[in-house]
């Protein structure tokens, strides 16, 4: 996939610009807080309708304006694609080719990205909520289906939570069974799909990791959750751990079972990478696991995604970023920085210098 061009029109401190885009490297520079990284998550918001800094879309919108707009035009197998999101306050349009898309869940898969940045070593260090939510973006890219499961579970888990705060406890055990086997049911669609998605993930974030430290340690992936092996087995047993915790689940006040509480297992020479690992063990894992996505997109996809490295290399050594460079030389890759002359070591790339909020021509 390739982004031909990106214009943003009061977009977070953009008035009105317009990014060419080469097929190979493309290097944002300014200093900071000059808007490189707004760009990069406009692209990211056009992948997949959500951005990965904030909750509320309303916040993409310039200050003093009253919306937004994106637009890109992507080339991809399938021809010359144009993909737009108009942002107001408390509401957006997505198009695709000029159509109108209703459900964000349909602009999936149309332009397919892998973004890191020096936030994503939250995937090693922090809880198990960045790492589902890692599966859940990865996944949705390339599978609709799991995207529309995902969110269909969702919005059933949080009606099962606010029953299980009502005081009735009489109709709230006679009512539990049948938010139980709705639940389930998705429940099943998700955690089949993730483990499919960690059977091919993981020999290639090995790989990877092996790759960026010259072999001299190995991380391994596992599915931290033991579920049978196919789809309507696993509805029933999560059916039946659903209804055992019913006490529990109201004591608490939330449903405890079930993948919204799954976990990857991470390890790095044998230990558990949350406990263990250094910082710059951590950093190489979690990009050993973006570069496995790349992969993944390749595979599932029929074409390399987009890879967008924010503010990555001042992160790593030497060593890593050559080695960052050499697998992303096939790939349309857009990366932002201070010094292009300290990322780039004599590679030929597009160069765009950003200040404030304005391409410097």
């Amino acid at each position: 996939m390739i982004i031909k061009n990106l214009t943003l029109h009061n977009f977070r401190n953009y008035v009105d610009e317009t990014f060419c885009f080469s097929d190979g490297l493309n290097v944002l520079m300014g200093k900071n807080g000059q808007g490189k990284t707004n760009c990069a998550e406009a692209v990211y918001y056009l992948c997949t309708g959500s951005s990965l800094r904030i909750r509320h879309d309303r916040q993409l919108i310039r200050m003093g304006e009253s919306c937004a707009s994106v637009r890109a035009e992507v080339l991809s197998r399938y021809g010359t694609l144009t993909l737009e999101a108009d942002i107001f306050e408390n509401r957006r349009e997505l198009r695709l080719n000029g159509a109108r898309i209703a459900r964000a869940v349909d602009l999936l898969g149309n332009l397919n990205s892998v973004f890191f940045s020096p936030g994503e070593l939250r995937l090693i260090q922090d809880g198990p909520d960045e790492r589902r939510r890692f599966l859940n973006l990865s996944i949705s890219q390339t599978s609709r289906d799991y995207a529309r499961a995902l969110l269909r579970y969702n919005r059933i888990l949080d009606q099962r939570n606010k029953l299980l705060k009502e005081r009735d406890v009489g109709m709230v055990l006679e009512t539990l069974p049948v938010w139980d086997e709705q639940l389930a049911r998705y429940a099943a669609v998700i955690i089949r799909r993730r483990r499919e998605y960690l059977t091919r993930l993981s020999p290639l974030a090995e790989e990877a990791y092996l790759f960026l430290s010259d072999g001299q340690e190995g991380m391994k992936l596992g599915f931290d959750a033991d579920y049978p092996e196919e789809e309507a087995e696993i509805a029933r047993v999560l059916s039946e751990q659903l209804a055992q915790a019913h006490e529990r689940d109201l004591r608490f006040g939330f449903t405890t079972v079930g993948p919204h509480r799954d976990d990857i297992r991470i390890a790095i020479g044998g230990a558990d990478a949350r406990g263990y690992a250094s910082q710059g063990q951590m950093r190489t894992a979690a990009l050993a696991l973006k570069l496995a996505e790349v992969e993944i997109f390749k595979q599932l996809a029929g074409e390399p995604p987009v890879l967008i490295l924010d503010d990555v290399m001042s992160e790593l050594d030497l060593t890593r970023r050559k080695k960052l460079l050499q697998r992303a030389n096939s790939l349309q890759c857009i990366i932002t920085c201070t010094h292009a002359e300290r990322v780039l070591y004599g590679k030929d790339a597009n160069k765009i210098t950003i200040r404030g909020g304005k391409i410097v021509r």
